[in-house]
């Protein structure tokens, strides 16, 4: 009989046996976030001032759902980024299915934003309210990743509760590998949004 599971409830040691998944160490496998990025121009930079006034005064007024995270924060990002232009096309709420071989259960799950480039499976964004630990989200956000029926190009998944951001970077050619950027956050004095743009926009600038 089969077993089904919802993506939420699936963590990376369920990950690593069930798919062979395997976390890399090799900064050279994932330089896209932090090797020769594009700078912010000063325009861009007051775009990022507001989004990051506008979440701290939403913060206020508890809870801050999902859907707000990507409203407030994620759609002004990817706008500034061009995941809105030609050649991208966008999915929200895309569901999925996926399972190992042989071991009769099946994964389920809707992915919040999927950024598409004709069939190919390019950027997942995994959104999550503001009290949401983003360690709990790399899991699930893996999953939909391992879902892209493209294996032999990398897919790129962002996952964020408003305040904070951390990219990941999949393959799946012999063996699924990933790694994760470091974690931005716009909660710093000295705010890392610019930061999260300028990978958003190197990304672009690869997958267009």
């Amino acid at each position: 009989m089969v077993q089904f599971i919802q993506a939420q409830n699936v963590g990376l040691a369920y990950l690593e046996e069930r798919f062979s998944l395997q976390l890399v160490g090799d900064e050279a496998f994932f330089t896209e976030w932090f090797d020769n990025l594009p700078k912010i121009t000063d325009l861009e930079k007051q775009d990022l001032d507001k989004v990051k006034l506008h979440f701290l005064r939403l913060v206020k007024y508890p809870p801050l759902s999902e859907e707000t995270v990507k409203l407030v924060v994620l759609s002004p990002l990817l706008n500034l980024a061009g995941f809105y232009d030609e050649p991208f096309y966008m999915r929200g709420e895309q569901s999925i299915e996926i399972s190992a071989e042989d071991e009769g259960e099946i994964i389920r799950g809707r992915i919040d934003i999927l950024v598409i480039q004709e069939q190919f499976w390019l950027l997942v964004i995994e959104s999550k309210r503001s009290s949401f630990s983003l360690l709990e989200a790399v899991p699930q956000a893996l999953v939909y990743m391992l879902a892209n029926p493209s294996e032999d190009k990398p897919t790129f998944g962002l996952v964020t509760n408003g305040s904070d951001f951390i990219f990941l970077k999949l393959t799946r050619e012999n063996q699924p590998k990933y790694a994760m950027s470091d974690q931005f956050t716009l909660l710093k004095r000295k705010s890392e949004l610019y930061q999260v743009l300028s990978v958003l926009k190197n990304l672009s600038q690869i997958l267009s």
